[in-house]
């Protein structure tokens, strides 16, 4: 987030359901995160019903909340003045909070879920220190009117892109919490901690300290060190286990074991080395490597490595000989970077990260165990990340030698609120398929982007894009819009090379600006039975200086404001319309 306003989430388990001044939680509201909002056009139910992460929790949004004392929503619409700069409507899911700045006020939110909750999570932010730094404040939860607990909130963890100033604190900021901006509660029933694996190496027994007073990493380390050399499995029982806190304390590698935890509400690889960090922090999978059933969390402040902020990637996934990664849940960690060839993650969490929430890869050199071939990202939820919730990255590399990345599959995933970049990003590559996603609220960029990396990135040869769900988009970093289709620009390594996709099947609502804009030149694109719903401008866009050639067939634009066209081709003699 950036760092005048600190989009937090607090989780807790063992809390029953949520209330500021306070938050409250009632028995009974819907909001699922693995659907989209009641508003979702009915004529696409088949399509949006299927579309998104199936989660174990639901989500409830203030804004569909119940105010009292004065508390109010603060919401940005399609049609509303375009963003030009980040603001807590932009970064809230829904584009919408609400708002308690005094003693009293609250927003009451029921649990119609027809399940009971033992944990719950809140995204919310408070303003920062004068001169940053973070400061902590509290915000009291009532259950059935009752007060039950304050929930301490902190502003010390920030977003802040590479040291980018878009967004600079904000001296006037006061160091009292002035206000409370709450985006919204998860509300889950968690189930009892998972139990030890036969015949595993438990990391307790090598020295690992389950109570967070001493570091693991060493005994954790010899643990998966000892299971290699043993071919058996390692055991993380519940507890938060302090790691990197030294300086020097090399990455933890669990290439080729199968490394399995209680559960992400229940074992914890916390990481704390000393800021500015001077080593990395990422865990590494490799060839043979099955990782689950844990939390990954961070003491990093913002984005960077070996640096001040201090992240570093979730995990760092490689190996030319496949990987498996579920139930884990990342947070405040860079990118989980996934390379190599025949690797899964599935079944997963990341939130307020610093970089991607989950990226595909092909490294940026050459070599059998960062080919990026044929990676599934499958039912994952990501929320708050720094930069692409979902990317796929084909690179050509330093020297250009890197080969093109093939088999891509981002299936049934939910994005919700990325602060930077966009929703779904394909930069490039070969056999890309990105099918039955959610996006919902993207902050900066687009919802769906689809292009290359810049002037070092492959083209696209080929991308199928179906049954996506893509609500908003068109933020404030620079002219942005719903879904934008591009192409290598004239300084690229690959300059006359073509960006293929076809466009099946998806929903595009509520754009900021454009439904679905395409520019840049060559570019082949075939739409067929996609629905642009409701834009604040154009439902399509060809923009002046467009080649290539379009097929478009089935296609829906409804809903338009006063004066909006559903398709202007601004590049009618060089861009091909065939319907």
């Amino acid at each position: 987030m950036h760092r005048r306003t600190r989009r937090i989430s607090v989780w807790f388990l063992g809390a029953a359901v949520l209330g500021a001044g306070a938050l409250t939680v009632l028995p009974e509201t819907e909001g699922h995160a693995d659907t989209i909002a009641a508003d979702t056009i009915a004529a696409n139910a088949e399509v949006t019903a299927s579309a998104g992460a199936k989660t174990p929790f639901t989500t409830v949004e203030t804004e569909s909340g119940k105010l009292a004392g004065g508390a109010d929503i603060h919401s940005i619409k399609p049609g509303d003045p375009a963003p030009t700069k980040a603001t807590l409507e932009t970064e809230a899911s829904g584009y919408a909070y609400a708002k308690l700045d005094e003693t009293g006020e609250s927003v009451s939110m029921p649990n119609r879920t027809g399940k009971q909750a033992n944990t719950l999570v809140v995204r919310a932010s408070i303003p920062d220190a004068p001169e940053g730094g973070g400061i902590t404040a509290s915000l009291s939860l009532y259950v059935d009117g009752t007060y039950r607990q304050a929930i301490t909130l902190s502003s010390k963890q920030a977003w802040n892109y590479r040291g980018a100033s878009t967004n600079p604190d904000d001296p006037n900021a006061g160091d009292k919490a002035t206000f409370y901006a709450v985006d919204s509660v998860d509300l889950e029933n968690v189930g009892p901690a998972r139990t030890r694996p036969d015949g595993s190496l438990s990391v307790v027994d090598y020295g690992a300290d389950p109570t967070f007073e001493k570091d693991s990493t060493t005994a954790i380390q010899k643990t998966v060190d000892t299971a290699r050399a043993q071919g058996k499995p390692v055991w993380i029982p519940e507890g938060t286990y302090l790691t990197n806190s030294f300086e020097g304390a090399a990455p933890l590698d669990f290439t080729g074991v199968t490394v399995r935890g209680a559960g992400m509400w229940y074992s914890t690889i916390y990481r704390k080395p000393p800021l500015p960090a001077k080593q990395r922090t990422q865990i590494l999978v490799g060839s043979g490597t099955k990782l689950s059933d844990m939390q990954i969390d961070a003491n990093a402040i913002w984005r960077d490595v070996r640096g001040p902020g201090g992240a570093d990637y979730g995990i760092n996934a490689s190996g030319a000989k496949g990987w498996l990664v579920e139930r884990i849940w990342t947070r405040h960690t860079d990118a989980n970077w996934l390379s190599g060839t025949g690797g899964t993650i599935r079944d997963s969490r990341t939130a307020d990260s610093y970089g991607d929430g989950f990226n595909i890869n092909n490294s940026n050199k050459p070599g059998p165990d960062t080919k990026g071939d044929n990676i599934t990202v499958q039912n994952n939820f990501a929320r708050g990340t720094g930069d692409d919730s979902f990317a796929v990255y084909s690179d050509s590399g330093t020297n250009h030698d890197n080969a093109q990345l093939s088999g891509a599959r981002v299936l049934n995933n939910t994005a919700i609120a990325p602060w930077w970049a966009n929703g779904l990003r394909i930069a490039g590559g070969k056999d890309i398929q990105f099918k039955n996603n959610l996006v919902k609220s993207v902050s900066s960029n687009s919802a769906l982007e689809i292009s290359v990396f810049g002037d070092s990135g492959h083209a696209l040869e080929s991308a199928t894009v179906s049954g996506n769900v893509l609500i908003g988009g068109g933020g404030w970093n620079g002219v942005r819009h719903g879904v934008r289709i591009g192409s290598p620009t004239p300084t690229s390594q690959f300059p006359d090379a073509y960006t293929n996709v076809t466009m099946t099947d998806n929903v595009m609502q509520g754009a900021l600006r454009a439904g679905l804009y395409i520019d840049k030149k060559n570019i082949r694109a075939t739409l067929t039975n996609n629905t642009v719903d409701g834009p604040a401008n154009q439902g399509i866009w060809i923009a002046s200086g467009v080649t290539g050639t379009g097929t478009f067939r089935g296609n829906t634009v409804k809903n338009l404001r006063p004066g909006q066209v559903a398709t202007q081709n601004d590049s009618k003699d060089t861009f091909t319309i065939t319907t």
